[in-house]
């Protein structure tokens, strides 16, 4: 059941009375007097509650004329998590806004993707979000501009096409409508960081708590050499996390670190090197990273739940702010999903790696060298076979997947109702519900996926106190919806912990702890 509007307003306005940063990126405060609108958190004084208004997207703030306040940089904040909760058609939309679909294809292609009319999804998205998904685009075109602005030093021209926008001219009008200052006066307002390597550098946020390090341990533990590359300390940890991915303009590549907070916590978030081959796919790189590392998840919600239940407490309170891995390509989680499936992780990569290095294309070494991509579908469905090893009934599903994602009979995409995810893997011959379930969690980044079958997850619920067997495991999980996505990762969790633990030791051993692994 939605809440009242008036009933909304109110609880809104006590959120913006307390300041409180946990609702930075779920809405807006518009306030009538100045014509500007803020992060709830804005420090400037409360203004009446009479005299404010609410919107969900800053893009329906700039229809009604309000400007960005430059205090408190509303459009420097994570983005929303109802994105990732909501299964309806604007949730859906946004999703695939975010992932530049309107800036390659226009609004006619992001309605084809939908499968609705543009006139259709038009009103149904403003209806919902206040604004259309030209608009919507618009606004996130703004929010990248801003985020290249004040983190890298990018000339403003370059700026200009990275961000999106067609000209210069129609970017510095943007930038003046929005934030009512130039793009050089944005700028100067936050010095960018000095590079000497040649990489473009841009701070990604995150609301706290943010459990970076788990990630990067995660992704590390998974990384396929040539594709994705690991760092280390001096200790033998991780530090850093990066890989190869295919954008529409060319082949690019990130390295992700954990930035480092002040001690009030402004700063929470990943800090990213880039390098792409054109510059107009560094939104769809920005976005794609965002959802691999969970960025714009709610940890406060998720753990206010997880850690109310007495058998989860400890674990909440050892790792708050947990988040979910994830995906920068769906088709190669699908893959690599079916190929790593009854198998360790030390096999799975194994296999992987043999299949990049076989059918993988080589990337500009400007880009990295020695680098391959994963393979594309039609590939794998042209010569997969020469490279598999396994079951025959499990090449089989590769090659058949393989096939049908190479000639659209099957969509697998982060633009997808989680329902519609599922049922387009289920109808595959030699896909079971863990693959689906699992997919769905990494690529369509749901909350509420609990994955009670896997044997890891089993294990680790034991760990934890938890029942070990799937059926009463997964009545258990209830209790927790609707993040028991979050709950898998926690019942993961000791498995990774013990994995990391003896790469560690390993890596000591060798005396060699800043070794890349490549």
């Amino acid at each position: 059941m939605s809440t009242p509007p008036d009933a909304l307003h109110a609880e809104r306005y006590r959120v913006v009375a307390s300041r409180d940063a946990r609702f930075d990126g779920q809405f807006v405060t518009a306030v009538h007097s100045t014509g500007i609108y803020c992060r709830p958190s804005c420090p400037a004084r409360t203004p009446r509650e009479s005299g404010v208004t609410f919107y969900r997207t800053s893009a329906a703030a700039h229809l009604a004329g309000f400007r960005a306040c430059k205090r408190c940089l509303p459009e420097a904040t994570p983005g929303s998590p109802e994105w990732d909760l909501r299964e309806d058609v604007a949730g859906r939309a946004m999703r695939l806004v975010l992932d530049g679909v309107v800036e390659r294809d226009g609004v006619p292609g992001l309605a084809a993707r939908l499968g609705y009319s543009e006139r259709q999804l038009n009103r149904i998205v403003t209806a919902e979000l206040g604004a259309g998904p030209k608009a919507l685009s618009r606004a996130h075109r703004a929010q990248t501009a801003r985020t290249l602005l004040t983190s890298s030093d990018l000339p403003i021209a370059d700026v200009a096409f990275a961000a999106g926008f067609a000209s210069v001219r129609q970017f510095n009008d943007t930038v003046r409508e929005v934030f009512a200052v130039t793009p050089t006066e944005l700028r100067d307002r936050r010095a960018p960081r000095p590079t000497t390597d040649g990489a473009l550098h841009v701070h990604l946020p995150a609301r706290a708590p943010f459990d970076a390090q788990g990630l990067l341990e995660w992704h590390a533990l998974h990384a396929l050499p040539g594709t994705e590359h690991v760092g280390f300390d001096d200790t033998g940890r991780v530090a850093s996390y990066g890989r190869l991915l295919d954008l529409p303009g060319g082949a690019a590549r990130f390295t992700a670190t954990a930035a480092v907070p002040d001690a009030a916590g402004r700063g929470t978030g990943i800090d990213l090197q880039v390098r792409v081959t054109d510059l107009s796919d560094l939104p769809t790189l920005v976005a794609r990273v965002r959802s691999s590392f969970d960025l714009d998840a709610d940890p406060v919600a998720v753990d206010a739940v997880l850690g109310a239940v007495p058998e989860l407490a400890d674990a909440v309170a050892r790792v708050p702010g947990i988040r979910l891995p994830g995906a920068v390509d769906p088709h190669e989680v699908v893959f690599r999903t079916l190929i790593g499936q009854q198998v360790s992780v030390a096999a799975a990569r194994t296999a992987q790696t043999r299949l990049v290095a076989a059918l993988g294309s080589p990337v500009d070494p400007a880009i990295a060298p020695d680098g391959r991509l994963f393979p594309a579908a039609e590939v794998i469905a042209a010569r997969g076979r020469e490279v598999l090893r396994g079951p025959a009934a499990r090449i089989d599903t590769i090659l058949r997947v393989a096939e049908a994602l190479a000639d659209g009979s099957l969509v697998v995409d982060g633009g997808q109702s989680l329902d519609e995810l599922r049922a387009g893997l289920l109808a595959v011959k030699g896909i079971g519900p863990w693959t689906a379930d699992y997919v769905a969690l990494r690529v369509r980044h749901h909350p509420d996926v609990f994955l009670h079958s896997d044997l890891a997850v089993r294990n680790g619920a034991q760990e934890l106190g938890l029942p070990g067997a799937a059926r009463e495991l997964s009545l258990w999980s209830e209790r927790v919806a609707p993040w028991r996505s979050y709950l898998t990762m926690h019942c993961w969790r000791p498995v990774v912990d013990r994995a990391v633990a003896a790469g560690v030791r390993t890596r000591r051993a060798h005396d060699d702890p800043r070794k890349d692994e490549r």
